[in-house]
């Protein structure tokens, strides 16, 4: 049990990590046309990164899952991967490619396109460290 859960603490670590860089870039690029070039090409990077974090972490999880009832805590951690398997889905397969087509580029990204990323960075970043809190009071 005890390498499963650090295998899961090591998902987390690499997906959240990737997911606090990109959010943070782009979250400070709105407004920055250079800043823009830059998150676009630190997306290459930090999207298999938090691919293989949320892999590691569903692996685990699904193991964790055969040891424990699928409630309370398991439940609610449950939940929150499916929410961060879509967002991650959503990010991967539209908004990704949006990024790529403004490649080299010297334009801010469109505002609807903004909209997208940030309710995207919101959903993000609550679910992973709602999930990160979970795991951690579940160590209790």
């Amino acid at each position: 049990m005890e390498w499963l859960l650090f295998f899961h603490f090591v998902g987390i670590i690499i997906g959240l990590g990737a997911v606090t860089v990109i959010d943070t870039m782009g979250f400070f690029s709105r407004k920055d046309k250079k800043k823009t070039q830059d998150t676009i090409a630190t997306h290459h990077t930090t999207k298999p990164l938090i691919w293989l974090g949320t892999i590691i972490v569903l692996i685990t999880w699904i193991f964790m899952l055969l040891e424990n009832s699928f409630e309370g805590i398991y439940l609610w951690k449950s939940l929150l991967l499916v929410i961060m398997l879509f967002n991650g889905a959503f990010l991967s397969f539209v908004v990704s490619p949006a990024l790529d087509k403004l490649i080299g580029k010297n334009v801010l990204l469109p505002f609807n396109l903004q909209i997208k990323i940030s309710i995207s960075l919101i959903i993000s970043f609550v679910s992973w460290w709602s999930f990160v809190a979970l795991s951690v009071f579940a160590l209790n």
